[in-house]
């Protein structure tokens, strides 16, 4: 929701009238996947499918935080840039659940994602 990840399970539509609104869909560009849905599709970072659209939102949404410099409670440094490591990912993801328990290509492929970014 403008340009920041908000729990939509937490949030009525109607609280949001006139905010601009990004979904899955609005990611792509025509054709062209979204660096992040491409290295889901890559890594197999879903099974069932039904988390995919909330994990790959909020993964884009992680992704600006971090080069935003905003730090998490697994950050080692608060100060400096975050480092992507597993437990980086792994916090900064936690509100997002896989009952197929894909994370690891979950995981990946988000580290895959940032770094073509």
């Amino acid at each position: 929701m403008n340009g920041r990840r908000i729990n939509s399970c937490l949030s009525l539509a109607a609280q949001h009238e006139g905010d601009e609104i990004t979904t899955i869909e609005g990611l792509a560009d025509g054709d062209r996947l979204h660096p992040v849905q491409a290295a889901f599709v890559a890594h197999d970072g879903f099974q069932c499918g039904y988390c995919t659209p909330g994990q790959i939102c909020s993964a884009v949404g992680m992704l600006k935080e971090i080069r935003a410099g905003w730090p998490s409670h697994a950050s080692s440094d608060v100060a400096g840039p975050a480092a992507l490591t597993e437990a980086e990912i792994r916090e900064r993801m936690s509100g997002n659940f896989c009952r197929c328990a894909a994370y690891p290509n979950i995981v990946a492929a988000i580290r895959d994602a940032s770094e073509e970014a």
